[in-house]
This record gives C-alpha cells, sequence and structure tokens, in this order.
C-alpha cells in the first residue's frame, strides 16, 4: 500500500505527519522524495547501511555521423536540442532523458551516457526496523523526476509505504503521487494554505488518486480549510491542534509521536482507515470494470 503525504506548499507539516505516520507503524517503508531539501532523516535517524550514486542518461552526439539533419530538435519536447550549421548544441539540463533524440535519429549519430543527478541512501530506523531511502539531488540539477522515480522504485509492495513527496505542484510532486494508492495532503488553516490546497486538490483530480486532507495547527473553530471540504465533499482524515511543544520539537528534529505517545494511535487509526478506504475504492473500480465487461458481452451477443 503506498500512501504519498504531500502538500500545496511547503511549511504545513507534511514531513511531520510522514514521520508520524512511519513511526506508527512498524515494519513500514519511509521514502524520502522530497530530494531537493531532504529532511526525513533528521527525525527518524537511520542508521545508513547503504549510499549509492544515481543516474540518468542524456545524449551524445558522434559528429563523424550526424548529417545535421534536425530531427533530433524537431521532435525534442523540451528543447535540449539546437542543430546548427556544423554543430549541434546539448542542453543537458533541459533533457528529460526520454530517449527520443537518439530513437529516431536517422543516421544512428546520437547514443546515450549516463550522468549522475544525485544520491541515494538506505537504512534501518530502530527498534521500529521502519526500512528508510532518501534521495539527495545534486546542486546544480534542474529536475528531479528521474531521482524520484530511483527512490519510489525501493518500494516494498506487501508493506506500508509511506512516501514523503516535494512540496507544491509540479512534476516532482505529480512524480512522487503517479500510481499511488492514497494521498494525504497537509494543510493549514491559513489563506495561503487554502490556496495551495486547491491547486494540490486540481492535480490529483487530474491524476485520478484518492485523497484526503490533514489540517495542521488548528486554533480556532472557525476554519477556513474544514469550510472548503465540507462544502466540497473532500475528506478530512485528521485534524492536529496547534502547539507550541510541537513546533519546538520539530525545530530539534523531534518526531511528534515521540512528544506525545498517545498520537501514536491516531496515526495507526488513520492508516487504517486509508486502507479501508482504499479496499472500497478497489471493490467499487472492480464492479464498475465487471459492469463493462457485461456491458461489452451483450453488444458482442447483439
Amino acid at each position: 500500500m503506498d500512501i504519498v503525504i504531500a502538500s500545496g506548499k511547503g511549511g504545513t507539516g507534511k514531513t511531520t505527519v510522514a514521520t508520524s505516520m512511519a513511526l506508527s507503524v512498524p515494519n513500514s517503508v519511509y521514502l524520502d522524495c522530497d530530494v531537493e531539501e531532504p529532511n526525513g532523516h533528521l527525525f527518524l535517524q537511520p542508521d545508513i547501511e547503504k549510499k549509492e550514486t544515481v543516474y540518468r542518461s542524456v545524449p551524445e552526439v558522434n559528429c563523424q555521423l550526424c548529417t545535421y539533419c534536425g530531427e533530433c530538435a524537431r521532435l525534442c519536447e523540451y528543447n535540449a536540442l539546437v542543430v546548427l550549421k556544423s554543430q549541434i548544441l546539448v542542453f543537458k539540463k533541459m533533457c528529460h532523458s526520454c530517449g527520443v533524440c537518439s530513437y529516431f535519429c536517422p543516421e544512428k549519430a546520437i547514443y546515450e551516457i549516463d550522468e549522475p543527478i544525485g544520491s541515494c541512501r538506505q537504512g534501518v530506523v530502530k527498534p521500529e526496523y521502519i526500512e528508510f531511502v532518501g534521495g539527495s539531488l545534486a546542486i546544480g540539477e534542474m529536475s528531479a523526476v528521474p531521482l524520484i522515480a530511483h527512490v519510489k522504485g525501493h518500494s516494498k509492495r506487501h508493506k506500508v509505504n509511506i512516501i514523503d513527496a516535494p512540496p507544491g505542484t509540479a512534476c516532482a510532486m505529480v512524480e512522487a503521487v503517479r500510481d499511488a494508492d492514497y494521498c494525504l495532503l497537509v494543510t493549514e488553516p491559513t489563506p495561503f494554505g487554502l490556496h495551495d490546497l486547491k491547486l494540490a486538490v486540481n492535480v490529483l483530480g487530474i491524476i485520478g488518486v484518492p485523497f484526503g486532507v490533514v489540517i495542521n495547527k488548528v486554533k480556532d473553530e472557525i476554519n477556513l480549510i474544514r469550510d472548503y471540504c465540507n462544502s466540497n465533499e473532500i475528506e478530512i482524515c485528521m485534524e492536529i491542534p496547534f502547539d507550541r511543544r510541537l513546533a519546538e520539537a520539530y525545530s530539534k528534529g523531534i518526531p511528534t509521536v515521540k512528544i506525545y505517545p498517545q498520537m501514536r494511535e491516531r496515526f495507526r487509526d488513520l492508516i487504517i482507515k486509508i486502507e479501508k478506504s482504499i479496499n472500497t475504492i478497489s471493490y467499487t473500480a472492480g464492479d464498475v470494470s465487471q459492469k463493462k465487461v457485461r456491458e461489452s458481452k451483450e453488444i458482442i451477443r447483439d
């Protein structure tokens, strides 16, 4: 089960929720996909057992074979290649490693080489024996998507995978959320929090991933996030009250569940609730699929 913890903006408490959920379920897997600013390790303190360099493919041109026809530049959606009269300029930072240029080159003059984009660390959080996987993007790299995909590749099918996504609604967040079973959107009851929550909700609607909301730093009964969710039939999975002790603990790298041990039960119940929701969605989708199959058979018979 893959549960992504995301947020429309930074500073809402996304990593606080993600690490607390991981610590509440022994033998879970925590995947830190916020590779541009990873900080899950500061709270979980894993024993790192392995570190590896992560690479992506970028094009190289064999000028002896190239006829400068311009086909590669024409097909490149990201303008990473510019063909001059007797030279090809490759802007590697703009390349998305799609492989189109090398595949369609009529002279087979373009080949791909591996270029490092960051690192991935793996370890164990004791005594809960949580598997930890975290990526760190190299300075100057434009796209975090390949590294996020690499980190997600370490998820375990028969375990609870907690995926800490990058904040925002750009490509990095989409890559983290894509193919997930469920997404928790962590927000705060402020106008900025509401604005960016709406953006994230729109993205998840397009992707088609089921989601719920966690409202963090709740202080007053009047709550614009709660009003928005209720009016749009969005499930509020949990509300976390504003607490100065939690803010102080966060600044020291202390997880929420270690300040308030009783919170483990709340986060454990949250995961159980999500699992039931996923099963319900899967059952409904199965009914719809069977209905479509029956309708197809009837059409064939007719």
